[in-house]
């Protein structure tokens, strides 16, 4: 499985939005919002992502290292949603 495809997902987009937007918009306080858009993983779990990724990409992962790498996947894409929803509260808020 390449990046690309254990980033693709097959939930509805619009029920995600409907479900998470009205919650986020009580939780994210400005600052908080802000917190979570600057939010990166630290180096030594971004070098582990990138080696995995790598080895996803030729193909060469082991089954525990495919677990971790979905894992890390489905994680970051989680991020990423939640740090445009975050972009979206700010902007909305004029900051």
């Amino acid at each position: 499985m390449r990046y690309s495809e254990a980033m693709s997902s097959s939930i509805d987009k619009n029920a995600f939005d409907r479900g998470v937007d009205p919650a986020l918009t009580i939780v994210f306080s400005s600052d908080k919002a802000r917190s979570l858009v600057d939010y990166r993983a630290d180096e030594t779990l971004q070098c582990r992502i990138e080696e995995l990724a790598r080895k996803c990409n030729e193909g060469a992962l082991t089954e525990d290292e495919r677990s971790e790498y979905e894992g890390y996947v489905r994680a970051n894409n989680f991020i990423a949603i939640l740090q445009a929803k975050a972009r979206k509260v700010l902007a909305n808020a004029g900051g």
